[in-house]
């Protein structure tokens, strides 16, 4: 096989940069792993993320921009010219040093076909070159913040779960009666005047999210390409969001959230010490939602009156066993975010 290059001079010497269609890729690039070779740098496989990889070659506007770095073998068969490298696409060329998980995920897709891949070609490497190359890569990546990329939903074109949680959380940040009027971190930071700021539009996202998909990034796939989503009783407010009544979702939440600062007046407005309207006390009130939603919905009352009742009965309920809700009963983790559910469960009863 015959392909152009792209020479590139760096102090670690150097390397080329190409592309390689992905059927090709997959059987001249191998994986070593260190459980299995002392001079390997890659970590085990994850199949997990192998099998999103593999779902998201499915989506129609699929891209894998970051290049496939690999080690080539002191052995192969290669021929470098002015412009073009020549090697035998038949036997190994070398070692994959990053994106494992990319071409394994793309190799157990249906797609495989599709992707032409960037390919970083760089010769010569001893194995603590190796190990330098992939520590560098895989240490030095700041990750951006979830707030973040939520917010970026709002560019997007296509509805999806992401989108309708995004600005649901935007219009409740910005209605003024509402309970989360400028008490949202957007994009993950306060702004001037957000003094009760305490939970973050990604964190608020994340949670929201459970009640209308567990899977997420499917339904944004499907929806791109014109398939209808299946309904799952899992999710209490996802018929709402097949049915495109985001309005419906909104409001039910208004009025949820509206409910626990009514019941928790004082607490909801003192985020420094209680926890109700901090990450822990909205996740725990998600969690629990789905046995609140089946009792309002037997009741025929979704309203700010009922969700106020069920949180005064809950405050009520709290006070009887002598628990107050803050950090000194409960922590700041999902274990924590599931023992305060409970407790709301339980006062359900």
């Amino acid at each position: 096989m015959k392909i152009n290059y792209i020479k590139v001079e760096q102090p670690i010497g150097t390397f080329y940069i190409t592309s390689i269609d992905a059927s090709t890729l997959s059987k001249i690039a191998v994986v070593n792993r260190r459980g299995e070779n002392p001079d390997a740098v890659q970590r085990e496989q994850s199949d997990k993320r192998i099998k999103e990889i593999a779902k998201y070659c499915g989506d129609s506007d699929a891209t894998f921009p970051t290049p496939i770095i690999i080690a080539v073998d002191e052995n192969a068969k290669i021929e470098l010219d002015d412009n073009t490298i020549t090697f035998d696409d038949n036997s190994i060329l070398g070692e994959v040093i990053d994106g494992q998980h990319r071409l394994e995920g793309i190799k157990s897709s249906n797609y495989i076909s599709k992707f032409e891949l960037p390919v970083v070609l760089m010769f010569n490497l001893y194995p603590e070159e190796k190990a330098y190359v992939f520590s560098i890569i895989n240490s030095k990546q700041t990750r951006v913040n979830m707030s973040l990329i939520y917010d970026l939903f709002a560019l997007s074109n296509h509805r999806s779960p992401f989108k309708t949680c995004h600005e649901t959380a935007r219009a409740l940040n910005k209605e003024q009666d509402s309970p989360f009027h400028n008490r949202l971190k957007m994009l993950g930071k306060k702004s001037e005047g957000q003094a009760l700021a305490s939970l973050s539009q990604g964190t608020f996202i994340k949670y929201m999210l459970e009640l209308i998909s567990k899977n997420p990034d499917d339904d944004m796939r499907r929806l791109k390409l014109g398939e209808s989503l299946e309904i799952d009783n899992r999710c209490v407010l996802r018929n709402y969001f097949i049915e495109e009544n985001d309005s419906v979702i909104y409001k039910i939440l208004f009025n949820l959230f509206s409910g626990v600062r009514d019941a928790f007046y004082d607490e909801w407005n003192d985020p420094d010490n209680f926890i109700i309207s901090k990450s822990i006390g909205f996740g725990a009130v998600i969690k629990a939602f789905p046995e609140i939603y089946e009792k309002g919905v037997s009741a025929n009352k979704l309203s700010r009156e009922f969700f106020g009742d069920v949180f005064k009965t809950f405050k009520d309920f709290l006070e009887s066993n002598e628990i107050t809700i803050t950090s000194e009963h409960f922590g700041s983790n999902e274990q924590a975010r599931t023992k305060l559910a409970g407790l709301i469960k339980d006062s359900l009863k």
